[in-house]
């Protein structure tokens, strides 16, 4: 029987970001999003949990090098939205059409880091936290 452990790692960055639909009235948009829609937005410290699930490597005990999951996670969250506004940076949400919340972040990257990871290596959850309040919980493939 092979049993499947899993591993969580976290990293933070700050970014900004604004919720706001194209399509409406300024009226409409604070309704709807009240202060969280004023230009040119607002920021966090953003946390992102990353859990990858897989076998023990025979020899470290370990699911994957620690090493190549903490550059996977700096080059495919940290380098691209550290100290960016979401708005500007994340296609899926650049034209207002889809908004910079969690869920859609969580979603985000969740997709990068599994295209990354070894191939008897999977992404089981990313959490994507705004403050102590506020999570989202990516769980599989979107």
């Amino acid at each position: 029987m092979t049993v499947r452990h899993t591993l969580t790692r976290v990293v933070t960055f700050h970014a900004t970001h604004r919720y706001h639909v194209a399509a409406w009235s300024d009226e409409e948009n604070q309704r709807v999003f009240g202060w969280t829609t004023t230009p040119p937005g607002h920021g966090h410290l953003y946390r992102v949990e990353a859990t990858i699930a897989g076998p023990l490597r025979p020899v470290t005990g370990m699911i994957m090098d620690l090493g190549e999951l903490d550059q996977i996670l700096a080059d495919t969250i940290v380098a691209p939205l550290g100290g960016q506004h979401l708005n500007a940076v994340l296609p899926e949400v650049a034209d207002g059409t889809t908004q910079p919340s969690c869920e859609v972040l969580a979603a985000w990257c969740f997709t990068r880091i599994a295209e990354r990871l070894p191939s008897d290596v999977t992404i089981s959850r990313v959490r994507v936290a705004e403050d102590a309040t506020l999570w989202a919980d990516c769980l599989g493939p979107v």
